[in-house]
């Protein structure tokens, strides 16, 4: 089913991304945001990253602040694997529809992961391209950003530099070490980045080799984004895992051909995270790139 007019597909691929408003069912929401709740609810009886996925690494991430009285939860990894919502939202959902519309009609997931910045957290995101972390045979790729808070300029939102996905896969080491963001000076010949905010229920499509970030939550506000991605099916990964899930190379719309396409692209392998999220890796050498 198409989701999208033809002027949100041509956004995307002249922006790199675009919005879609009430990306998921009313219900779909409303679940999503109690199973944020109780995480956070959760967390506050643990001092550090808990939980284990696939490969071992903690499922859920705090920040290194994080405490009783003030929970700090920020990454949760593969969460569909945990939560009945996120599963059911991952296969069939209006922001299903509309990534197949873009890197389709053979969809297969790529992953699942939950970012959440509670009111002061200080995580900020420095910009990156998601694709620099994940080489795949082809970028036919996109992330779904779907806000499970009201996502305002205060709150930390996504930040989006517009065209940057039609150029080049930035160097994201710096002094031989992967701190999986662009250097200022990369930054700084793109154009501005867009604050990307909404309501929730509200969604952002993203192209994987769009450069984006996001500031910290300076509010009393929380902001939650729940984020599905996508790849064509015939795109496969170059490398271990990242993200690795027991969903991933679902086919969610289309068929599985059995096939790999790959287009001339090259880029330095990124480092595999030893830790809970990509977060402790960007923490690294902060400031100074």
């Amino acid at each position: 089913m198409e989701v999208l007019s033809d002027e949100q597909v041509e956004t995307f691929w002249r922006e790199g991304f675009v919005l879609l408003p009430e990306a998921v069912l009313a219900d779909d929401l409303a679940a999503l945001q109690q199973t944020v709740v109780d995480w956070v609810e959760e967390s506050r009886r643990h001092t550090g990253p808990w939980g284990t996925t696939m490969d071992g690494r903690p499922r859920f991430d705090v920040e290194p602040d994080h405490s009783a009285e003030q929970p700090a939860l920020r990454r949760v990894a593969s969460p569909q694997e945990v939560c009945a919502a996120h599963l059911r939202v991952m296969r069939d959902s209006p922001l299903v529809d509309a990534a197949a519309q873009l890197v389709g009609p053979n969809l297969a997931v790529n992953n699942v992961k939950l970012n959440t910045k509670q009111p002061g957290a200080g995580t900020k995101v420095g910009f990156h391209q998601d694709f620099a972390y994940e080489a795949h045979s082809n970028d036919d790729m996109l992330a779904v950003l779907l806000f499970l808070d009201d996502v305002t300029p205060e709150n930390g939102p996504p930040e989006m530099v517009p065209g940057s996905h039609i150029g080049p896969i930035h160097d994201h080491w710096h002094d031989g070490v992967f701190t999986g963001t662009i250097s200022d000076e990369a930054l700084g010949d793109l154009a501005p980045p867009v604050l990307c905010h909404g309501p929730a229920g509200t969604a952002y499509l993203m192209h994987t080799r769009l450069v984006h970030g996001s500031a910290p939550n300076l509010s009393d506000q929380p902001r939650t984004l729940s984020i599905f991605s996508y790849r064509s099916e015939d795109s496969h990964l170059l490398h271990p895992s990242h993200l690795p899930s027991v969903h991933d190379g679902e086919v969610v719309r289309g068929r599985s051909t059995g096939r790999i396409r790959s287009v001339a692209y090259e880029m330095a392998v990124a480092e595999m995270p030893s830790g809970a999220s990509f977060f402790e890796q960007q923490a690294q050498e902060e400031g100074e790139h």
